[in-house]
């Protein structure tokens, strides 16, 4: 095998001793032509699964394995992979069989032709259950749209191929896998999407449920987030902040006119209470929105980490790094 491969196929496996063999040999039948290694992470699993993984790499030294102490979670098993990914494109797929690794030649395909970064699986027929996971999904993926303005069919397909300094660049944390598409766009991804086949799980059960949405919708704040006032904290608390002290100093300048010119009995009334509330919250979200300004700045200049991303360079050296 090549120094750089050109695909790395990260898979997060957890509990799969029976889909790991199965799924080294459909890689290799179907993507026998092409120059890859196959990076499983094991997520803790108390099975045979990470002795499954070492057998494969002995019979096949294209398969490469990493394997976590504990259960960390699959953001981070795709973050570990993507970490030791050596491959000039980087494709993540899951461990349960039910993607088909058939189509990564089709997803590189049109990266290429259409001078892509990114290109994300689309499950148009899936092979789930209707209620447990379709519905979930359907209704995750129409929010996920509505809020990030990414529009993608199919946010968590388990299956996607991307550039490796797109992969690299990512930063997953909690269950933030299934945003890719929209973390990817803060850096100016090109990004379209492909029908992919799905197939009914064969061997072991599904580690998704209605449990996982709630937790969907937390980290979709924080991609919010990001992607909005990441750079520019003080436009979020500082409009907030300002908001909230011109309402407060609006209420209790009310209150102070009607006290000195009509002598009214404010000590009693909710709206002073409301007015001082609305005032100190104000003064406190302008603060913190400083404070976050001031963080950011930091963080930039002590880390050398620029908040933009450079595609393609012309009229430079190539061994010049961005």
């Amino acid at each position: 095998m090549a120094e750089r491969p050109l695909i790395s196929i990260v898979v997060p496996v957890f509990r799969e001793e029976q889909n790991v063999p199965l799924l080294v040999r459909e890689v290799s039948e179907k993507l026998g032509d092409y120059d890859y290694e196959l990076i499983f992470v094991d997520d803790g699993s108390d099975d045979r699964t990470f002795s499954v993984i070492e057998e494969a790499h002995r019979e096949d030294p294209r398969v490469r394995g990493i394997q976590f102490r504990r259960n960390f979670g699959q953001t981070a098993a795709m973050s570990a992979g993507f970490e030791a990914a050596r491959g000039e494109f980087v494709v993540y797929m899951d461990g349960d069989l039910q993607t088909d690794p058939g189509d990564i030649p089709r997803l590189l395909e049109r990266l290429r032709r259409d001078d892509l970064d990114l290109v994300n699986g689309w499950r148009k027929s899936r092979k789930d259950s209707s209620l447990s996971r379709n519905l979930p999904s359907k209704i995750a993926n129409a929010l996920i749209r509505r809020a990030t303005r990414v529009y993608m069919h199919d946010y968590g397909c388990p299956l996607k191929l991307m550039r490796a300094d797109v992969a690299k660049n990512l930063r997953l944390y909690g269950e933030q896998h299934r945003f890719i598409p929209a973390l990817a766009d803060l850096y100016g991804v090109r990004m379209a999407e492909e029908v992919v086949h799905h197939r009914p799980r064969r061997f072991g059960q599904s580690k998704y449920g209605l449990g996982r949405t709630l937790r969907v919708l937390v980290d979709l704040l924080l991609i919010l987030f990001f992607q909005r006032f990441t750079d520019r904290p003080l436009q979020l608390f500082g409009l907030g902040g300002l908001f909230c002290l011109a309402m407060g100093l609006g209420i209790d300048g009310w209150l102070t006119l009607e006290k000195l010119i009509w002598g009214a009995q404010i000590g009693q009334r909710p709206m002073l209470q409301l007015g001082s509330l609305l005032i100190v919250t104000g003064v406190l979200l302008f603060g913190i929105g400083l404070i976050l300004e001031m963080q950011t700045r930091i963080y930039h200049e002590s880390t050398n980490r620029r908040y933009y991303t450079i595609r393609r360079r012309i009229g430079w050296d190539d061994r010049s790094t961005d």
